[in-house]
């Protein structure tokens, strides 16, 4: 009788605790994974969208650089027009400049600042890369344990 072969009653391998068990840590084994690619392809998101913003947040600066050194230059336009009393063309002159240089700075910060927010439209794929993650840990939550109809299996 040694040498004959042994039957198996149908049931599987191990205690249903030990089946949970491994089920349990496999499970976390899969979120964990998860996580760890949400936070790389986290990651790699945050860097393109860094690369994108760099010129726009460059010129953004720049722009406030050049409206900023441009206002001592319009109060030093407006201070020589009131002392002098507009009859001196040299302040008018120093006006007029302080004036052209805030507007193609305003304008210049105008345009580079509507090119940011398009800079982290690569978040748009962690976003969804989330949300089909969290889809699946409901599905397994849902149906964990649970015996799929013939037609779903």
């Amino acid at each position: 009788m040694v040498d004959q072969a042994s039957v198996k009653d149908g049931k599987s391998n191990g205690s249903p605790e030990a089946r949970v068990v491994g089920g349990v840590a496999e499970f976390g084994n899969d979120i964990t994974t998860l996580i760890e690619l949400q936070a790389k392809l986290a990651v790699i998101d945050f860097k393109e969208a860094l690369a994108r913003a760099t010129i726009p947040m460059a010129l953004v600066v720049v722009a406030l650089a050049l409206l900023l050194a441009a206002l001592p230059v319009a109060l030093l336009g407006v201070a020589r027009l009131v002392a002098v009393a507009l009859s001196i063309r040299e302040g008018w002159a120093m006006l007029l400049t302080a004036g052209v240089v805030m507007l193609a700075a305003t304008v210049t910060s105008i345009v580079a600042a509507r090119s940011i927010p398009s800079s982290f439209s690569s978040f748009q794929r962690s976003r969804e890369e989330l949300a089909r993650n969290i889809a699946w840990i409901r599905t397994v939550l849902l149906y964990s344990g649970r015996h799929l109809p013939r037609r779903l299996r």
